[in-house]
């Protein structure tokens, strides 16, 4: 630790090596006074290696020694720990908002879902309709919605089936709307349905065939 009085710590080490003022220590050790005055208010990690390791030889003791004594190494070791727990704690919270923008992403996709939920029901009944008759006036507007399109790629949602088309009847992922079936009969996709990935959104309204 620093701003600390090692005094004692270091004359007792002085005494069992034989010397008698920090001056001799000084001398022995081929060391400023200044280098020893470090030594003394434990500015250990503040040092030379080289001026510790003249120091730890004059004292008789090893350098982990010399530095365990002056609280170097658990200095080392807390700021070690400071730094893991800092480290840590950014990770947590990294972790943390991430996983809050995918909320927030989620919850904003959700939202706008319900905002579109009219066009997104009627839209392909229009486009199939104008399919069935090009002269249709609606057919210059088609290409407009595109941008919208490509929005719901984005997100993932995708029609459970095309409007026209003839599938195998699901219930888990078709409404009847007309007639009677059972699971696995021919049905006719007369409104669309969609899902995100493995969530459903709406069910594909059909019609008996």
């Amino acid at each position: 630790m620093t701003n600390q009085d090692y005094s004692e710590q270091l004359q007792e080490l002085m005494k069992r090596a034989g010397l008698s003022s920090f001056r001799e220590l000084s001398r022995q050790a081929g060391v400023s006074r200044w280098q020893v005055q470090q030594l003394r208010v434990g500015e250990v990690l503040q040092m030379r290696l080289e001026n510790l390791q003249k120091l730890s030889k004059t004292l008789q003791m090893s350098l982990t020694e010399l530095l365990a004594v002056f609280d170097a190494l658990d200095e080392e070791d807390s700021e070690q720990r400071q730094t893991r727990s800092v480290q840590e704690e950014y990770d947590r919270l990294r972790i943390q908002v991430l996983e809050q923008r995918e909320s927030l992403m989620q919850e904003f996709q959700h939202s706008s879902l319900e905002t579109i939920e009219s066009w997104l029901m009627q839209w392909p009944k229009a486009v199939y309709a104008v399919q069935q008759n090009p002269n249709l006036l609606a057919s210059n507007i088609v290409s407009l919605v595109s941008p919208i399109e490509q929005l719901l790629q984005q997100w993932g949602v995708e029609a459970i089936a095309s409007v026209g088309s003839q599938v195998p009847y699901d219930p888990r992922l078709h409404q009847l709307r007309r007639g009677i079936a059972e699971p696995g009969d021919s049905v006719l996709v007369v409104g669309p349905g969609y899902r995100q990935g493995e969530k459903l959104l709406y069910r594909a309204e059909v019609d008996s065939i």
